[in-house]
C-alpha cells in the first residue's frame, strides 16, 4: 500500500515521462521536417548563387518543393499515427505565414535581394523560436544560431553571401534537424 505522498510522487514521475516521450516524439517527427527544408533551402542557395538572374524563379520552386514534401510527409505521419486526414490546419498555417511574408518583403518593405534573402531566413526564424517556447528549447538553440550567422552574413560576407547562407541557413538547419534526433 502506498500513501498519498508516493502515489503523487508516482503520478508526477508518470506525467514526466509523458512529457517527455510527446517531446521526443515532436523532435522526430520536427527534425525530419527541418532536415528537409535545409536540404531544399541549401540547394536552393547554391541555384540563385549560380544562377542569380532567375532568382526569384528559383526560390519559388524550391519554397513550393519544400511545401509539397512536407505534405506528403504530413499526411505519411498521420497515417502511421491512426490520423488518416490530409494535414489542412498545417497547410493553412504555413500559407498564411508565407502569405504574410509575402506582403510584408514585396508590398510593405521593396527588398533588394541581399535584405529578402536575410528577411525570409529570419522571418522563418521567428517561428522556430516561437514553436520553441511550446515543444522545446531546441528549436530556440537553432533559430538564435541560424539568425545570428544570418546577420552576420548579410553584413560580412560581401559576395559570397549567398554560399553563406547555404552553409549557415540549409546547413543550420540540417544540423540542427540531426541534433533534435540525438536529444
Amino acid at each position: 500500500m502506498i500513501d498519498s505522498k508516493q502515489a503523487s510522487a508516482a503520478l508526477d514521475d508518470i506525467n514526466d515521462v509523458v512529457q517527455r516521450v510527446r517531446q521526443s516524439r515532436i523532435y522526430q517527427i520536427a527534425s525530419l521536417i527541418i532536415v528537409t527544408w535545409g536540404v531544399v533551402l541549401f540547394a536552393a542557395y547554391i541555384a540563385v548563387y549560380t544562377w542569380p538572374r532567375q532568382g526569384y524563379a528559383i526560390w519559388t520552386v524550391f519554397n513550393l518543393l519544400g511545401v509539397v514534401i512536407t505534405t506528403v510527409m504530413g499526411i505519411f505521419i498521420n497515417r502511421r499515427s491512426g490520423t488518416p486526414r490530409f494535414p489542412i490546419r498545417s497547410l493553412a498555417t504555413f500559407l498564411l505565414i508565407v502569405a504574410f511574408g509575402v506582403f510584408c518583403s514585396m508590398v510593405l518593405g521593396h527588398f533588394g535581394s541581399r535584405q529578402m534573402t536575410v528577411f525570409w531566413a529570419l522571418y522563418g526564424m521567428l517561428f522556430y523560436a516561437i514553436a520553441g517556447l511550446w515543444f522545446g528549447y531546441a528549436f530556440i538553440v537553432i533559430a538564435i544560431c541560424t539568425s545570428a550567422l544570418a546577420l552576420l552574413g548579410y553584413y560580412y560576407a560581401g559576395a559570397a553571401y549567398l554560399l553563406w547562407m547555404a552553409v549557415v541557413h540549409g546547413g543550420g538547419l540540417i544540423a540542427g534537424g540531426l541534433w533534435m534526433r540525438r536529444i
